[in-house]
């Protein structure tokens, strides 16, 4: 660990401009290939520009200009070009005729520049294109009315408006491509059109940030912040601001540790967006591990719960016709047994608090009336189930409680009466025993007050 100077926080600070501004017209980008599930194609694109980078260094000698883009963008187009059609006319799978054209076209643009003279005289070589080296950006330098910035800027800034000019003037059309092509195409959107339009984009971008961040950083940046971000949001314009806010963080970690542990900067900005994408992996509200635990926790114990006072109210209706007058209990220790040990326990708890389930005076415990209309509804449920697998699938008598005894949790009162009114309103389930009736329906407090005035 290093001792960090005033000018070193300075060099650093700017490092993490041009980081952050390259990471962000990548991710952006990158959004749409996560979408479209085009991930790959990225990568492939990365890669497989290398021989237009070569081939316009060749025919007009200059290394850095309009020629390179152009040359990068020709050939991102040619890439996703050869793929679709590798993958059509040759019956060969999209991820191996990606694989097969990026591979193919990475292997020629080094053979160019290993063999050409003229590129080995400019010191183009396969390793600049590759790792880039982002700590040194601050000292190559320019003048912008009267500052002093990183000559890189003049590159990159340029490159981010264009990638945002562009996702504005086409929102709709990529977003309708993005999440439906045939529906973009029977809209009159020209989907192929803009599915190469987004190529050509995201070819250029890689090409101009070669020099900056190299080609390891500049796939991660396309994948790893747009994927972070979908685990974090279902909406494609907080999605693009999420993905956006990753690869500045990315920028700020791995320039920051970079400074501090004297290590390779660009190497640690993709870490520090794996980091990201790891935090979300596990902590994403809707998508992550914890949340989805946390939500398989509730409606489990949603369902013990219910279980619990169904069998309360199926032990009622034993005992009503034993005796009408004998108070309905079940001990606790059988209740331990049947209903799932520790989850048990946990659901006479929550629906202790909820009001629910009373403490029976000599024991046990008993339904109270708000209890009462909830376990009905829940029987109600599994015996017009019942009846329909009965009736409309001609289910054995033997085959009914089981699936009925999944499907009470999530038949709503909507459904009951789409039920009960497809099978005539019966009154008894296929076992003979009888389906409660439905809740009496709340009256409608302004239709009434409003026939009153």
């Amino acid at each position: 660990m290093l001792a960090v100077t005033t000018a070193d926080l300075s060099l650093t600070g700017w490092t993490i401009a041009v980081g952050a501004v390259a990471n962000v017209a990548c991710a952006l980008l990158g959004c749409y290939l996560v979408l479209r599930r085009m991930s790959l194609m990225g990568d492939a694109i990365s890669h497989a520009v290398l021989p237009g980078i070569a081939l316009a260094f060749l025919l007009s000698g200059q290394v850095h200009g309009w020629p390179i883009i152009l040359g990068a963008m020709l050939v991102g187009v040619l890439t996703s070009f050869l793929t679709q059609s590798v993958n059509q006319l040759g019956k060969v799978p999209e991820d191996a005729s990606m694989g097969v054209v990026f591979v193919s076209l990475f292997a020629f643009g080094v053979i160019l520049i290993s063999t050409s003279p003229t590129a080995r005289a400019a010191d183009l070589d396969v390793d600049c294109v590759l790792m880039g080296r982002i700590e040194f950006v601050p000292l190559d330098v320019e003048e912008w009315f009267g500052w002093t910035v990183p000559r890189a800027l003049g590159v990159m800034v340029p490159a981010l408006l264009a990638t945002l000019v562009f996702i504005l003037v086409l929102w709709k059309e990529l977003k309708v491509v993005a999440f439906d092509p045939a529906l973009a195409t029977a809209m009159g959107i020209n989907a192929a059109l803009v599915h190469y339009a987004l190529m050509a984009m995201v070819a250029g971008v890689t090409v101009v940030s070669f020099e900056t961040v190299g080609s390891i950083l500049v796939v991660a940046m396309l994948v790893v912040p747009a994927a972070t971000a979908h685990l974090l949001t279902d909406r494609l314009a907080p999605m693009l601001l999420l993905a956006a806010g990753v690869a500045v963080f990315a920028s700020v970690f791995g320039a920051g540790l970079g400074l501090v542990w004297n290590i390779n900067v660009a190497g640690m900005m993709a870490v520090g967006a794996g980091l990201a994408f790891v935090l979300a992996v596990f902590f994403a509200p809707q998508h992550g591990v914890l949340g989805k635990l946390i939500r398989n926790a509730r409606l489990g114990l949603r369902i013990q719960c219910e279980d619990v006072i169904a069998r309360l109210y199926r032990m009622a209706e034993l005992h009503e016709e034993a005796d009408r007058a004998e108070t309905v209990k079940h001990r606790l220790g059988a209740l331990w047994s049947a209903s799932g040990g520790l989850l048990g326990w946990l659901a006479v708890y929550r629906l202790k608090q909820k009001g629910e389930i009373v403490a029976a005076p000599s024991g046990g415990i008993e339904l109270t009336e708000a209890g009462r209309r909830r376990a009905e509804s829940i029987v109600r449920a599994h015996r017009l189930w019942e009846a329909y697998l009965e009736k409309d699938l001609e289910l054995p008598p033997d085959h009914l409680h089981e699936p009925a005894e999944r499907m009470e949790h999530y038949i709503g009162p909507d459904l009951q009466s789409e039920l009960e009114s497809r099978l005539g309103q019966p009154g008894v389930d296929p076992h003979g025993r009888s389906i409660p009736p439905a809740p009496p329906s709340k009256p409608n407090v302004l239709s009434r007050d409003k026939g009153e005035r």
